[in-house]
């Protein structure tokens, strides 16, 4: 990791995870502010992960993909896209002169385009079928697998914070654990039948 960066910074409940698309709706005028600046300017800012569990303070590098909508009061539906983590050393009340929160950030500089091996890949090929998903790329990031997971939020937190040789393990792990939970839907549909 590199040296800490002032950004600008969104705290909220969530942790995105490299490449995943959020949607958000922006009513707050400090946020308001920021997606002006996000837009005008083209700056990344973090979405910091509020959480109490948050004891190494992860968050998301965010960029602006676009505005969906905008209301006559001001507040517009928004879709961000992730493009790193950082670990946070300090979070202020505003970032510069600005209304919206700042923080000294440190990124993490992930290789977004990280394959799987062949355990992982044909898992989640399984795991695919199994939820009757017949389309899909025909290469697949550890990144892009981990979002289909649809991760709980301290799940995506554990996954980030395991040292970058141990992600590829943990997404076995929960791989295993879906499809085992898939097939005990199956059995339990059966059963019902039965009756």
């Amino acid at each position: 990791m590199a040296e800490s960066m002032l950004i600008p910074m969104f705290p909220l409940t969530l942790l995105p995870l490299p490449g995943e698309l959020v949607p958000l709706h922006i009513f707050e005028p400090r946020y308001k502010q920021l997606l002006t600046d996000a837009e005008t300017l083209d700056i990344i800012f973090g979405i910091y992960c509020n959480h109490e569990f948050n004891k190494e303070k992860l968050g998301s590098v965010m960029k602006l993909e676009s505005v969906i909508k905008r209301y006559a009061g001001g507040e517009s539906d928004i879709v961000l896209r992730c493009v790193d983590i950082f670990s946070m050393d300090t979070l202020y009340r505003t970032y510069k002169s600005k209304l919206y929160p700042g923080g000294d950030a440190r990124f993490h500089h992930l290789d977004l385009s990280k394959l799987p091996g062949v355990e992982l890949y044909e898992l989640f090929l399984i795991y695919q079928t199994r939820r009757n998903i017949d389309k899909h790329f025909t290469t697949f990031t550890i990144y892009q697998i981990a979002q289909e997971l649809n991760l709980d939020l301290f799940d995506r937190y554990k996954f980030l914070l395991s040292p970058p040789e141990k992600r590829e393990n943990f997404l076995i792990r929960q791989l295993k654990f879906q499809l085992h939970i898939l097939r005990q839907e199956e059995k339990s549909k059966d059963v019902f039948h039965l009756n």
